[in-house]
């Protein structure tokens, strides 16, 4: 991890402030993100004003064939440090799966505020033909989120609600 190679920067700066959206004035709050980028991998990107998720590149030598039915781990060359009390989702992009059957497993993907590591995105091929994953692709979202931490307490009885421990398309689809 302590290569000199990898670059340094802040994709978005501290602070708060009003934005004129559909005529509401929202507060939007930023927080620094410190990367880390191997030389030629891509830094993410919100490619629209009203993005949630900034855009993650894949960071390949050469070209990644996804056979149907296989599921595999495809490189991105970014290291994050998050603030504490925040993580970073990973997330499907929806084109990807509507257009060719491509999903990310464990989605979204949790990255913790302590790791250090390379971001990875778990990509599975529930299309009907094979995809090719090419450099510098789009292939996942990163939503950056607060995280509350709980106090958990155990209890002999919960509240009961109407709903209760109706689950599992309890309320039908209609």
């Amino acid at each position: 991890m302590k290569n000199k190679n990898f670059l340094r920067f802040s994709v978005l700066q501290e602070r708060k402030h009003p934005v004129q959206k559909n005529g509401c004035n929202v507060d939007m709050q930023k927080v620094t993100i410190k990367l880390r980028v191997l030389p030629g991998a891509k830094m993410p990107e919100y490619k629209s004003e009203g993005s949630a998720g900034a855009d993650i590149f894949a960071f390949l030598e050469k070209s990644m064939r996804i056979e149907p039915g296989e599921t595999v781990l495809v490189p991105t060359g970014i290291f994050v440090e998050l603030p504490e009390g925040f993580e970073a989702q990973i997330r499907p992009r929806s084109g990807l799966a509507l257009q060719h059957g491509i999903t990310l497993l464990n989605t979204p993907g949790t990255i913790d505020s302590d790791y250090r590591g390379e971001i990875k995105i778990i990509m599975t091929n529930f299309g009907k033909g094979p995809y090719v994953v090419e450099n510098g692709m789009r292939i996942a979202q990163m939503v950056i989120t607060r995280v509350w931490y709980a106090d958990f307490i155990i209890v002999s009885e919960l509240k009961e609600t109407k709903r209760n421990d109706g689950g599992f398309g309890h309320t039908g689809i209609t």
